[in-house]
């Protein structure tokens, strides 16, 4: 039994929910998302809540009702809210500008990288070596925020490289003499 599908979703004034069957829409001031769930769950909107049931007992009912009510959740949070992740920058040399509708990075290869910012997200450089970016889509801002940080990733002697704000790095001790 799925205990995150047991908790309905309140959805917040300001943000306008349709149900169509299988199709759920979240409009807000951040923007519009939409969801398509299977067959398998049953969604209801009653009282200002989302709830969602499985459909049957099969197994996959079961398992699809705790990931449908997360992603109404997210879609909700999303239009009315937003995601955000912050990357930090390290090393000599290494920094980050937004130049239109690319990213620019400069880590330390022979060459820059631009990479173009997705649809929908925002991404801003406060600092050369601070990129943070911000979007309704909570997959979406996951997801190109784990690029950008593939882009270089932490290593573990010195530091350097492109890491979450939030992440903690275990240094190791170089070579002995």
């Amino acid at each position: 039994m799925s205990r995150v599908g047991k908790n309905p979703v309140a959805v917040p004034s300001g943000v306008d929910l349709k149900i169509d069957g299988v199709l759920v829409t979240a409009k807000g001031k951040l923007g519009e998302l939409s969801y398509r769930s299977t067959e398998d769950v049953r969604i209801v909107l009653e009282d200002g809540r989302v709830v969602v049931s499985p459909a049957n007992d099969g197994k996959r009912a079961r398992s699809m009702w705790g990931t449908a009510r997360a992603r109404i959740q997210n879609m909700v949070h999303g239009v009315s809210e937003g995601f955000k992740r912050d990357l930090e920058i390290t090393g000599v040399g290494y920094r980050a500008a937004v130049q239109g509708s690319t990213l620019n990075l400069q880590l330390g290869y022979s060459h820059d990288i631009n990479y173009p910012i997705p649809q929908g997200l925002k991404v801003v450089c406060e600092k050369p070596t601070s990129i943070s970016i911000s979007g309704a889509d909570r997959q979406l801002v996951g997801q190109f925020a784990a690029e950008v940080r593939a882009m270089r990733g932490p290593e573990p002697y010195k530091g350097k490289g492109v890491r979450y704000s939030d992440e903690q790095i275990i240094r190791k001790e170089g070579k002995k003499k």
